[in-house]
């Protein structure tokens, strides 16, 4: 039996759950599908994710780092990347490749309430596994398709990949030291961006069918949203007619608004507004630089970039981090220190923000996970099932989705369908 650590253990018996009685039939693997897959469980929804049996999920292996046995060797279908993304699931192996498993993933479909998938364009139709054929099975079903590119458009026959997206999109065009090369994020932006907004359009198309008893596609891909990211920096291009450059870490409309070196290591200025930045010069022993001309309006500043940012690294230089975060969040200067992850999971924090819950698994390994991040009043998201081992529920699910009985279910294994 699983237990469960951590300031966000939630009782599922006293707890009531947004999505509660919402199936999910999640045929998606690596990392856009399963994060939508994640969020719409952790707040409530009965999440089937089906694997290949085997193998599984890609990003199980995914490492190192992989999860530690009880006696220190690595779990080589237990990595990091997997764990981030499959809390709140449970896994079913199952061969759509083969007749059988195909007919068992239509049997599940005219189940679900919702579908996610992200195969190549048409990938799914050879198996009679494509919207048109869930449809006419269950006409209510949400079936939401995860693609690089999109159902439509010039490069619907392309892979998907976040590095690519990125590039493509226009967030490497601004990402990176003013004088060097485009760079990609440390996480997969254009992953995540998706896999975020897919749940937000499964929740609205979910609210649709409800009302309606309507099904429909959902048809989102990585460039799309990689593109729709770009929200100021987009909309700076287009009403302005100038190209962004990358500018490291500053900000391209707000000064000062970047990282400054002090005594002890690096410091964030975030100064947002003019009644910050007197604030701050007030603080730093200046205040007469709030109200020289060349700085005393944002515009000002962003036009004399270069002097200000000097006269603030002058400032602050032998300064300590700690010391300087206090007087400036004391005076009500937007500051901040620019963490490691160690820094980050040893923060107070976390602590007091429950943004850490521990599963412990039956063999006694325990696995870390970070909390979904939106605090609900009635209906908070709970933490009651570990990232699933492959086929771990395929004969529990079958059973409770389908029917399905011992025999059966034998029957499907020894014809290559089903594995569990």
């Amino acid at each position: 039996m699983d237990r469960h650590v951590g300031a966000m253990t939630n009782p599922a018996s006293h707890t009531p759950r947004a999505l509660e009685g919402v199936k999910v039939l999640d045929l998606s693997r690596v990392l856009a599908g399963p994060w939508c897959t994640q969020i719409l469980a952790d707040l409530g929804a009965e999440v089937l994710k089906v694997e290949h049996p085997g193998r599984g999920d890609d990003t199980r292996a995914w490492g190192p780092p992989f999860l530690k046995l009880p006696d220190g060797n690595d779990d080589p279908r237990e990595s990091a990347y997997y764990l981030c993304a499959n809390r709140n699931k449970r896994s079913a192996a199952i061969d759509l490749a083969t007749p059988e498993g195909a007919a068992l993933i239509r049997r599940l479909a005219a189940e679900a309430d919702i579908l996610v998938e992200n195969f190549k364009v048409g990938g799914l139709a050879k198996y009679g596994l494509d919207y048109a054929s869930i449809a006419a099975i269950n006409p209510r079903i949400v079936y939401c398709s995860i693609t690089g590119f999109g159902q439509t458009g010039p490069y619907t026959k392309r892979g998907g990949y976040d590095f690519v997206a990125q590039g493509m999109g226009g967030f490497m065009s601004v990402t990176g030291e003013e004088n060097g090369g485009p760079l990609r994020a440390g996480v997969a932006m254009a992953d995540l961006s998706t896999g975020n907004f897919a749940a937000i359009s499964i929740l609205a198309a979910l609210r649709h069918a409800e009302r309606t008893g309507e099904g429909q596609q959902i048809d989102i891909s990585l460039l799309d949203t990689q593109i729709a990211m770009m929200a100021n920096q987009g909309s700076s291009y287009l009403v302005g007619g100038v190209a962004p450059g990358r500018l490291g870490n500053r900000h391209p409309t707000v000064v000062p608004y970047t990282t400054f070196d002090v005594a002890d290591g690096v410091l964030i200025i975030a100064i947002g507004n003019d009644l910050q930045f007197q604030a701050f010069c007030a603080e730093m022993g200046v205040p007469e630089l709030g109200s020289d001309p060349r700085f005393a309006l944002a515009r000002d500043r962003l036009i004399n970039r270069d002097a200000i940012e000097g006269i603030v690294a002058d400032l602050v230089r032998g300064l300590t981090r700690d010391a300087l975060i206090e007087r400036l969040e004391a005076a009500g200067v937007p500051v901040g220190p620019v963490n490691t992850l160690e820094d980050v999971f040893a923060d107070p924090f976390i602590e007091a923000r429950g943004t850490l819950h521990h599963f412990v698994r039956d063999d006694g390994v325990e696995i870390p996970s970070v909390a979904y991040p939106g605090k609900l009043s009635r209906t908070p998201a709970q933490f009651d099932r570990r990232p699933p081992r492959v086929g771990e529920h395929s004969r529990e699910l079958l059973a409770e989705w389908l029917d399905i009985d011992e025999a059966e279910f034998t029957a499907l294994a020894k014809a290559g369908a089903v594995k569990g």
